[in-house]
């Protein structure tokens, strides 16, 4: 299967913030993690040990509830663009 673009630029956003080993914000990590889990089709529920963790996990996928895989994807693409582009 050839990937497209979009494709491959999000697996390089996606593996550039596997491979930061600094804390994002807790904004910045919920919004990642809906717009991943909307960009991957992925909707398991959330898995961590701590319920408010899981009800906020669970508010971010419900904000970006109206967003195509592609559209995830590039929303993605573009918060890890501007985090690193911006951040101090």
């Amino acid at each position: 299967m050839v990937k497209s673009k979009l494709d491959m630029e999000f697996q390089r956003a996606v593996d550039r913030v596997n491979a930061y080993t600094d804390p994002f914000p807790a904004d910045t990590l919920l919004k990642l993690y809906a717009y991943y889990k909307k960009a991957t089709n992925d909707y398991g529920k959330p898995r961590s040990k701590k319920p408010i963790i899981n009800a906020f996990k669970t508010n971010a996928l419900f904000q970006a509830k109206g967003l195509s895989e592609e559209e995830a994807k590039q929303s993605y693409i573009d918060l890890v663009n501007n985090y690193f582009l911006y951040r101090k």
